[in-house]
């Protein structure tokens, strides 16, 4: 007879062992190769970036190059709106997609830290306290009045 029960299986997707190994990761001995990423965490941060970069690279420069490759059509009028499409991609689409990379750049990094068990709180690294706890920050430097 065989135990069904016995056999946990990980329900978390496997973020606890991530996180289990960034946080027992020495990360100011790892070595730091934007080519070959050392640990889990780099290699899986550093995809992000190359991601983002390509998508950037293709919203920036993909209507300037077509550009100069099909003229005719890249100067052609827009029907509803009158302009050229090549002035409409490169002044409207290049910078609201360099925006929308940003926005989807920061929700990946925040699951990645979540993945990685990253936290980010405001508070003091040497106590461990967080910054939640009511009391007011001196912004004026610690200068008595």
């Amino acid at each position: 007879m065989s135990d069904k029960n016995t056999h946990e299986t990980a329900t978390d997707g496997g973020a606890t062992r991530a996180a289990q190994r960034h946080q027992n990761t020495d990360y100011l001995n790892e070595e730091v190769n934007l080519l070959k990423p050392s640990t889990a965490y780099m290699r899986d941060h550093l995809r992000i970036v190359w991601a983002g970069f390509v998508a950037w690279a293709l919203i920036v420069f993909g209507p300037v190059t077509m550009t100069a490759i099909a003229p005719e059509m890249m100067t052609t009028t827009m029907p509803v709106l009158g302009f050229p499409w090549h002035y409409f991609l490169v002044a409207f689409c290049g910078p609201t997609g360099a925006l929308v990379l940003a926005a989807i750049y920061a929700r990946q990094r925040d699951k990645l830290d979540e993945k990685y068990g990253i936290e980010h709180t405001t508070g003091d690294p040497e106590t461990g306290e967080h910054g939640d706890s009511g009391e007011a920050a001196a912004t004026d430097g610690g200068v008595e009045q």
